[in-house]
């Protein structure tokens, strides 16, 4: 039996919605587009969404928006909180705009943000707090607003791993004042490549639409905030406001993604039946930390780390899993502070051993939008013997 990481979610409605872009001839962001980040927000329950080519530029326009903002935006040199565990461009955009970064170590049952290091780690210059819930499970969100509104600090979510992940009732990826997802392959829906900044906020809105588009004027709001419209309309086709990027989807991945969002809630059904599956095998097993639940995380995957008071090698594990011909990975991009890219930054850190564990203990393997419930005892009985 093969045991795969991710699989393609995409069947006959997305094959015929490319099709109907093709025979529009109209490849650049467009209608399509349009009424999928349309669709998003009200799925959501947002005011509005922005569409990029991927989750990672989707991270980074909603970086830039606050260093635009007309009110006590964000410069270089500010302090920004940030987890030891996610993807690598949930850093880079804070790098490359300057930002200092604050490293703070992990929950190693949640994985996410451990709040009460969090709370140690805030000081009179910390301006943001990037909150990413890893691989579906949701952060705690009471405890990191209640510190943000105390402190008077912007909450920017990453919600690229966690669509569909709720807590107290309300999604994840809008509780920030900016937040992202993102639309990869292996992801929840899958528009090929692609991402999305969630906002509520008219002036971050509009500001993301022009970083998108090369930093332009054109596709604004009529009552826009961010500039003053002239009459020379052969100018304004061309003018630049912003130092942006042309990190704009194509239609098709527009079409696909409108597809993909109403099949989002069968899909989050059958990965949560699959976890309840994993879990009941392995919740009592002392040889395995697997990531506890907070709030209902949507599952992306399954996370194991070894259990580091018992002496079992990893690279054993992971050999058995190889031969089992069951994929397995780092979980998320481990501890980037383990990365080279790491000498590039500007950051200091707080503390970091669980964020160690679960990079030199941990992996995960795939949850799909199936049943794959064979698969997870196949899962079981190959580890069976270690």
């Amino acid at each position: 039996m093969r045991f795969e990481l991710s699989s393609s979610t995409c069947g006959e409605e997305e094959k015929q919605a490319i099709i109907e872009v093709m025979d529009s001839n109209t490849y650049t962001m467009g209608n399509k587009v349009r009424e999928f980040e349309e669709r998003f927000a009200i799925y959501f329950g947002m005011k509005y969404a922005v569409m990029a080519n991927s989750g990672s530029s989707a991270n980074l326009i909603a970086t830039a928006s606050l260093f635009y903002k007309k009110e006590n935006p964000l410069k270089r040199g500010d302090e920004v909180i940030v987890p030891c565990i996610s993807w690598a461009t949930t850093f880079h955009p804070l790098q490359q705009y300057g930002l200092r970064l604050k490293f703070v170590d992990i929950d190693l049952h949640t994985l996410n943000l451990d709040t009460e290091e969090l709370e140690k780690a805030i000081t009179k210059n910390t301006r943001m707090i990037v909150a990413v819930s890893i691989l579906g499970n949701p952060c705690r969100f009471d405890e990191i607003i209640k510190l943000c509104e105390e402190n008077n600090i912007i909450l920017f979510e990453d919600n690229c791993e966690s669509m569909g992940a709720k807590f107290n009732g309300k999604y994840t990826g809008t509780f920030g004042l900016v937040n992202t997802f993102s639309t990869f392959f292996s992801h929840h829906i899958s528009t090929m490549e692609g991402g999305l900044a969630l906002t509520n906020d008219k002036e971050i809105y509009n500001l993301l639409k022009s970083l998108r588009n090369h930093g332009w004027t054109r596709g604004q709001d009529e009552d826009s905030p961010i500039f003053e419209k002239r009459d020379d309309d052969f100018f304004e086709a061309y003018r630049f406001i912003l130092p942006g990027y042309n990190v704009r989807p194509g239609e098709i991945h527009g079409a696909i993604g409108i597809m993909q969002l109403d099949k989002l809630k069968h899909f989050l059904q059958i990965r949560r039946k699959n976890a309840e599956h994993f879990v009941n095998l392995f919740k009592n097993d002392q040889r395995f930390i697997i990531q506890r639940e907070v709030g209902e995380s949507s599952w992306f995957s399954f996370t194991m780390i070894i259990n580091p008071d018992l002496n079992i090698d990893r690279k054993k594990v992971l050999q058995k899993l190889k031969d089992a011909d069951i994929e397995h990975r780092i979980i998320t991009g481990g501890n980037i502070l383990r990365h080279d890219v790491i000498k590039y930054y500007n950051y200091e850190v707080i503390k970091s051993t669980n964020a160690d564990i679960a990079h030199y203990n941990g992996f995960f393997v795939g949850n799909h939008p199936y049943d794959i419930r064979d698969k997870i005892d196949y899962l079981y009985k190959t580890l069976e013997n270690i």
